[in-house]
């Protein structure tokens, strides 16, 4: 029984030899038979349930294309004063660190709004903290611990709500 070769699918190209006569005595070459290339058509995708005969061309669209304008962030309310911006946020013990601006001042009982790309949320300051000890009001040049209610990101802002 004669087993078959299985096929590989590789073509290898065919190559024809070009001789040359006795006279000159030249080497033989291997010279590549190449094919000319063909381009292949791309079909037209078909409508459904339409033949060619029965389709209506679709109108052009008339005049500029206007982009959607993207939108804008959350803007604070006119009631709101920035104090300062989240620099650090300890997930573990849901407490930001914040740095506040020159001249602003944060009390106990303050009501603050912390405003940022994806945090939008108001609370009542009801825990401050430097170097682990408890303050009442903190100012510009402290770094202090406050315990938030949500999660607040670095970069956030931090606005004080007036009463």
């Amino acid at each position: 029984m004669v087993k078959q070769k299985k096929a590989t699918g590789k073509i290898k190209p065919k190559r024809k030899k070009t001789r040359a006569k006795a006279s000159t005595r030249k080497k033989v070459t291997a010279v590549r038979k190449t094919r000319p290339i063909t381009k292949k058509t791309a079909r037209k995708a078909s409508l459904r349930g339409v033949s060619p005969r029965n389709a209506k061309p679709i109108p052009a669209k008339l005049g500029p294309v206007r982009p959607t304008p993207t939108p804008r962030p959350p803007q604070p309310v006119p009631a709101e004063q920035r104090i300062g911006v989240v620099t650090h946020y300890y997930s573990h013990l849901s407490v930001a660190v914040l740095q506040l601006d020159p001249g602003a001042m944060l009390r106990v009982g303050d009501v603050i709004h912390i405003l940022g790309h994806t945090t939008d949320f108001s609370q009542r300051v009801e825990s401050l903290e430097v170097d682990r000890k408890s303050m009442l009001e903190v100012g510009p040049n402290d770094d202090f611990g406050l315990k938030v209610v949500d999660h607040a990101r670095e970069h956030d802002v931090v606005f004080k709500v007036r009463s």
